[in-house]
């Protein structure tokens, strides 16, 4: 599991430092401990500061999951920064995020903290606890209470400004510098003098209380816990005895009654009670610890060793008990090989591997394979087939046709079964600026991430979680990458159709759209080159006897844009200009690539003949070259079968899916008529083919969810 340890020490990191300023600091040591028992433990642990990037830096480390996968949880540790209430502060963020999280919630924290609010709850549950009364400030009148007192703030922790008082002056003193350094009012409490104790508790309803441990002060100093103690400033030690020495009896009721408190309060997970046993065995609850201290030498971890736990099993005996309350369960169910169902193994396969997954597309996505690199394709093409063949794919000879296209196929062959089809090069001009591999909470961004490498890193995990539950050799199914995109797919065209023939579907792996979608049809285009010749002009002498050659082809696109039919679902586009000419003379020559979009071949035919009356047979010469013709994919009614089959598993998985159409073309076009086809099952893309492409983080890990299920259930 990923656990986050949220903490407070040393960040400023707000907006203003306004309010009163925390003084509790967690330990150093402290923290390096619950990292190393987490660690211990398998979980993948974070240290994050609890200030204002908490949010930002907790999105990152634990990105939305999908079902099936627990989500990650927060170890609370965290004093906050300043102000009122701020053992609040973090759980109250993370309860708005919907992150889980050890220790109480907001609102048990508060009550905890106010020292006051926690005596009036436990007198009217009945449970004892010493008289006390508030001072607002030193000048307020003296409490009816028989000295010797104790004085502490009314809302702080850790023993801050804690004293013995034995007389007015000193209570009025004390006061002051409670109010001076504190800014709070001020709690006196009827002083009980004996021995102190504390009662640690693990669990929820009811929680588990540890044995009791006793503070042995020694001769120096006042029988108190202060804050120089705890800071080991007070050149004394006090000794912990666990378990406390004590008669049983009167252990049992200590345990019963901090479990009283803890259940008053509305703790959860963990707490620790403070209390004081009198001469006369009488026991005085004083406070309730709603995030205790940690370390390894304290209190709450020496009462784990007395009940069997070492620190590393305390600390993660902890997360088990706020995985309990959220989940329902200790950690995700032991899946037994030999008799789990295959199919929840497979999900977990894939679920346990989110990092993987995303390292992996780091690594593809730090290869370079442009369309025009044929080196960097080739690298490619030479570590896809390493990884396909790892998972236990074999090439497939009569489908490869190198250097524009590859097939690799299981042991049961992809014939009658499902093909993958997808490219390995990235389409985009020479001088477009490398886009290196980053991160943000949502998205991941590189060059092609979203067009060509995350469909590579989905397969590889679908694979892999098929073969982890020995269900992948008899699966039939193929993967055809080609090279050749960028140059509309022309040299392996042919293959590609052959190979598409053999399938009982093939699966295009062109990016799921951002509204979740996955393509049933797709608009054709037919791409032409038009050049246009014309006589040298000098630009100082018009003429009107002949058009100058860039103002007449400027012309004719404006009338071949024209032609673009809503109702025919046909749209005439330029996608560049380009002019020769003499110096000192204006162009004689310009070159124009044009894109014809067309849903059917019969459409596109009447048009082309209408673009050429177009450009007619009077005026300058000009040429109408093709250079590529990529089929419509048609919205046939067993595309829309295949679409439903995937839609029933992502229902199960909860993954959002819905059909969608698109006027841009892909190889889906050439699959033959009786193959059923999708296109757009890759994980969701923006921005595809832009500087900013990239591929949603979550999509990632669902797409590969529900391509692992459908092969499970279509083999």
């Amino acid at each position: 599991m990923r656990i986050a340890v949220v903490y407070n020490r040393e960040s400023q990191n707000v907006i203003n430092l306004f309010g009163v300023p925390n003084r509790e600091k967690l330990v150093l040591r402290s923290l390096q401990s619950i990292e190393r028992a987490l660690k211990k433990g398998g979980h993948q642990v974070a240290l994050i500061e609890g200030d204002k990037d908490l949010i930002d830096k907790l999105e990152d480390f634990m990105p939305r999951v999908v079902k099936g996968e627990l989500p990650g949880l927060v170890f609370n540790v965290s004093y906050g920064i300043q102000g009122q209430s701020r053992y609040t502060h973090v759980p109250s963020i993370l309860e708005m995020l919907g992150i889980p999280y050890l220790a109480s919630g907001p609102l048990a924290h508060s009550l905890a903290l106010d020292k006051v609010v926690t005596k009036m709850i436990l007198r009217q549950h009945g449970l004892p606890t010493p008289d006390f009364a508030v001072m607002d400030d030193h000048t307020s009148p003296a409490p009816d209470l028989e000295f010797p007192l104790i004085v502490k703030p009314k809302n702080e922790a850790v023993s801050f400004g804690l004293k013995i008082v034995n007389n007015e002056a000193e209570l009025r003193g004390a006061a002051e510098v409670i109010r001076r350094e504190y800014a709070q009012p001020v709690l006196v409490e009827r002083y009980i003098k004996g021995r102190e104790i504390n009662v640690a508790l693990m669990g929820n309803r009811p929680p588990e209380a540890l044995p009791p441990v006793e503070l042995v002060f020694g001769d120096e100093g006042p029988d108190i816990y202060t804050f120089e103690d705890k800071t080991h400033k007070s050149g004394r030690e006090v000794k912990l005895v666990c378990p406390a020495p004590v008669s049983e009896r009167l252990s049992g009721y200590a345990r019963e009654i901090a479990r009283e408190a803890f259940s008053a309060l509305g703790c959860y997970d963990c707490a620790r009670v403070d209390m004081r046993l009198d001469a006369e065995e009488q026991l005085y609850i004083l406070e309730v610890n709603s995030l205790p201290g940690m370390s390894e030498n304290g209190s709450y971890a020496t009462a784990a060793r007395q009940a069997g736990m070492d620190y590393a099993a305390f600390v993660n005996r902890l997360v088990e008990t706020a995985s309990a309350r959220y989940f329902g369960m200790p950690q995700p169910p032991a899946l037994d090989p030999k008799s789990a169902d295959p199919r929840a193994l497979a999900i977990s396969f894939v679920t346990q591997r989110r990092d993987r997954l995303e390292k992996r597309l780091e690594e593809w996505t730090g290869l370079s394979s442009r369309t025009s690199d044929p080196v960097g394709i080739q690298q490619m093409v030479r570590r896809a087939g390493q990884i396909f063949q790892q998972v236990g794919l074999r090439a497939a000879a009569d489908f490869t046709d190198s250097p524009e296209a590859w097939t690799w196929e299981t042991a049961a062959g992809f014939e009658g079964g499902t093909l993958f089809v997808g490219h390995l090069d990235v389409p985009v001009e020479e001088n477009t600026p490398h886009q290196v591999f980053r991160r943000d909470p949502e998205w991941l961004y590189g060059e092609g991430v979203g067009t060509s490498r995350a469909p590579l890193v989905m397969l590889e995990y679908a694979f892999r979680a098929l073969r982890s539950v020995r269900r992948l050799r008899q699966t039939r199914v193929g993967v055809l990458l080609y090279t050749d995109e960028g140059h509309d797919a022309r040299l392996s065209a042919d293959l590609i159709r052959r190979a598409s023939s053999r399938a009982k579907q093939v699966l295009v792996l062109r990016p799921g759209t951002p509204g979740n979608g996955a393509i049933t049809a797709r608009h054709g285009y037919r791409k032409y080159r038009l050049r246009v010749h014309g006589a040298p002009m000098r630009a100082a002498r018009p003429t009107n006897k002949q058009t100058p050659a860039v103002l007449w082809i400027c012309q004719k696109i404006a009338e071949l844009g024209a032609l673009s039919s809503a109702k025919d679902k046909v749209s005439f586009s330029i996608l560049n200009l380009k002019t020769e000419r003499h110096p000192m003379l204006l162009p004689h020559r310009v070159t124009s690539t044009l894109l014809l979009s067309y849903p059917d071949a019969a459409i596109a035919d009447r048009y082309e003949q209408r673009m050429r009356g177009v450009l007619g047979e009077r005026g300058l010469r000009w040429e109408l070259i093709p250079l590529a013709d990529r089929p419509p994919m048609k919205d046939r009614a067993i595309n829309k079968r295949l679409f439903r089959a995937i839609s029933k598993s992502a229902e199960e998985l909860q993954v959002p899916l819905k059909t969608e159409s698109s006027r841009w073309p892909s190889v889906a076009g050439l699959t033959p008529s009786r193959t059923a086809c999708l296109c757009g099952v890759a994980p969701v893309t923006k921005d595809r083919g832009m500087p900013g492409e990239a591929v949603q983080r979550i999509s990632l890990v669902q797409r590969t969810l529900l391509i692992t299920d459908f092969l499970l259930n279509h083999p």
